[in-house]
């Protein structure tokens, strides 16, 4: 078996996956230059206040730094501790930083034990009984607890696509647990006032704009009819 950073970081972890444990390595400081507004990075978080890099767009500001590595955990910004932050904190503080400017990163990459792990060849030893089907999975919250679920619907995944590239539009970031809660929010909002409430209770943080809202809710409306 190999890692696969998706469902190692993303919350989601198949009823026949490993679970592996993020042990912290190397600390690393970095000085990023800011020369665009969007980063490249998709952050997640493990519900435990722990921010980490999910994600790297290639050909991005960050990804022309060799140094920083999917699955590092994001420390500090400018000096300021984010342990206890959410991934979404994480990724507006990032999307608040001036661009045209230096600033402090401050990482913790993961302690790589997995080298020597691959990917077991086809045609493994017969007769074992299947713990599951493969499709649940453990869903990790923040609030209330862990939750078996079926994998995103085809509904869903139209929609937090569709999500996802808003929040890159507006906010320069792409982050698919964000669009997933978002998501979540808006699939039994009436219309776009009761959206807007549900995404102030829960991630009002970010004081989304309300032609953004709107947006969202055209979004969840045409994902829910297959466009």
């Amino acid at each position: 078996h190999k890692v696969d950073m998706e469902k190692l970081l993303g919350g989601q972890i198949g009823l026949e996956d490993f679970i592996f444990a993020h042990t912290k390595g190397q600390r690393k400081e970095v000085e990023v230059f800011k020369s665009e507004e969007a980063l490249g990075l998709t952050i997640t978080d493990n519900g435990a206040g722990y921010a980490f890099i999910k994600r790297i767009k290639e050909g991005s500001v960050i990804d022309r730094i060799p140094v920083i590595s999917v699955g590092d955990m994001i420390e500090a910004i400018n000096g300021q501790s984010l342990v206890g932050a959410r991934h979404y904190e994480v990724a507006k503080m990032l999307k608040e930083l001036p661009k045209g400017r230096t600033f402090a990163l401050k990482l913790t990459e993961p302690r790589k034990a997995f080298d020597m792990i691959s990917q077991r060849a086809a045609g493994g030893r017969g007769g074992s009984t299947p713990l599951g089907s493969g499709r649940g999975t453990l869903r990790l919250r923040a609030r209330g607890p862990a939750t078996v679920e079926e994998q995103p619907s085809a509904f869903e995944e139209r929609a937090i696509s569709k999500v996802d590239d808003l929040l890159e539009s507006y906010m320069g970031i792409r982050d698919t647990e964000l669009a997933a809660t978002m998501v979540e929010l808006g699939r039994d909002a009436r219309d776009p006032d009761a959206l807007a409430q549900a995404l102030d209770a829960q991630l009002g943080d970010f004081a989304f704009p309300d032609e953004f809202v709107f947006d969202v809710w055209g979004a969840i409306g045409d994902a829910k009819v297959g466009r």
